[in-house]
């Protein structure tokens, strides 16, 4: 199994917005007949930039892990799993929370005239989406995990207890124009004297 680090395989995280934060390029070249299997490990500065994007307290891991295989003519086929700690807000309490994600990737990439026409034999792509465009023979496994990863975040983290409790209803501060109704009241009562 090859083993690639954020730091290793991958120039430092593009900080302009201009390319992927984590890039593990893999050519459609080095993906031998029987597939290959690749594990990544981000390290602290991706996790920090691709952290700074997702507007999280923190990501102290993230992990990849593929098998690509060759599939159909000049396409490859993507399977495994993105692992990671991330370290949110809980929208409750707005206490420090930290949620485990484990999400399943299978994509498949063909070339892109392929890719552009829906896949081509829909045998072979039958049980999963349409190609993406594989693009100069060429894919990106840390932009692949960056953006399993995005989708995976939980919008609303809760810490397990937490409970939201509205105001009573019967509260004349219940609603936020509570206020503006008193000085209206106020106003009204001044007129009628």
């Amino acid at each position: 199994m090859a083993r690639a680090h954020g730091n290793s395989d991958s120039p430092e995280p593009d900080r302009k917005g201009t390319g992927p934060l984590w890039s593990v390029p893999l050519a459609l070249s080095d993906v031998p007949e029987t597939g290959r299997q690749v594990a990544l490990t981000a390290d602290a500065p991706v996790r920090a930039a691709i952290a700074k994007l997702a507007r999280l307290r923190d990501l102290p891991r993230l992990e990849a892990t593929f098998d690509v295989t060759q599939h159909g003519h000049g396409g490859l086929r993507v399977t495994g799993h993105i692992r990671a700690t991330v370290g949110q807000d809980c929208v409750v309490t707005l206490e420090a929370v930290e949620n485990e994600i484990d999400e399943p990737v299978d994509l498949v990439f063909a070339p892109p005239e392929v890719a552009a026409a829906g896949g081509g034999d829909s045998t072979e792509t039958s049980d999963v989406d349409a190609p993406e465009p594989l693009v100069g023979g060429v894919i990106d496994l840390g932009a692949i995990a960056t953006e399993f990863l995005l989708l995976a975040i939980d919008p609303y983290p809760r810490k397990p207890d937490a409970v939201f409790e509205p105001p009573p209803a019967g509260s004349g501060t219940a609603h936020p124009f509570a206020a503006l109704a008193a000085l209206k009241k106020g106003q009204d009562e001044g007129k009628t004297e």
